[in-house]
């Protein structure tokens, strides 16, 4: 057998495709465990956004009581009923500008992931690669609205109302006689998950580049080794 004939190629081509069906294959798996940590990341991100405990009353507090990023429910004198104030969609019914701003932040972060998942369907049109990597940016950026929002919050804890649920000891980044609650722990674990899902994004988006690009390699050999063969049948 002569080098460089078509029948000498045939070992490395069938390995190159062996290798591009077993790393096609892996590649989707990934991708589809991406996906769908990315959608239970959004799921998380509205949880936080939505829900009011991030910090709630203690055993020693003045009142009961319980406070989120736009809506608080505190309780008045002796009443174990709770009176509850918030919305986002009315700012000047939060209580803190800080807390204001966190809104802005955790609700642009929910806003981004979303966006990332309705960008799935670019995985029809476009690169595979590119999308991974739009993804990726927009993790990223959701992750650090995240961070914002969680440093951010603690600001507001001097307001009236938070001292008048944790008492007059409580301060900025200072809570008082209340604790943290579940919400604003989700949403800290929250930051390391985009951070995670993004770095995964730009990974497989990378090696999708580097696929392409070996292919156009082999391709590009395969034809120059096929050139002298038409020629000397010629």
């Amino acid at each position: 057998m002569v080098p460089g004939t078509p029948a000498a190629m045939l070992p490395a081509q069938e390995a190159a495709k062996i290798y591009r069906t077993n790393y096609v294959r892996n590649s989707r798996a990934i991708g589809v465990l991406w996906a769908i940590f990315t959608i239970l990341f959004a799921i998380v991100n509205v949880v936080c956004f939505i829900q009011p405990y991030w910090i709630g009353d203690g055993v020693e507090t003045p009142q009961a009581g319980y406070f989120g990023l736009f809506h608080y429910c505190i309780g008045n004198g002796m009443s174990r009923e709770l009176t509850c104030q918030g919305s986002f969609t009315e700012f000047s019914s939060i209580p803190s500008g800080a807390f204001k701003a966190a809104s802005f932040f955790i609700g642009l972060s929910m806003v981004l992931v979303i966006t990332c998942i309705v960008c799935f369907a670019l995985f029809f049109f476009c690169s595979t690669a590119t999308v991974y990597k739009i993804c990726g940016w927009m993790q990223l950026a959701s992750a650090t609205c995240l961070v914002l929002g969680c440093l951010i919050f603690p600001d507001g804890w001097d307001s009236d109302e938070v001292k008048r649920m944790c008492g007059e000891q409580t301060d900025k980044y200072t809570l008082g006689a209340c604790s943290v609650r579940w919400a604003y722990i989700l949403a800290i674990m929250g930051i390391l998950d985009a951070l995670i899902l993004s770095f995964l994004a730009f990974v497989l988006g990378n090696r999708q580049d580097g696929l392409m690009a070996v292919e156009l390699l082999a391709d590009s050999k395969g034809n120059s080794l096929l050139m002298p063969v038409s020629s000397v049948s010629q």
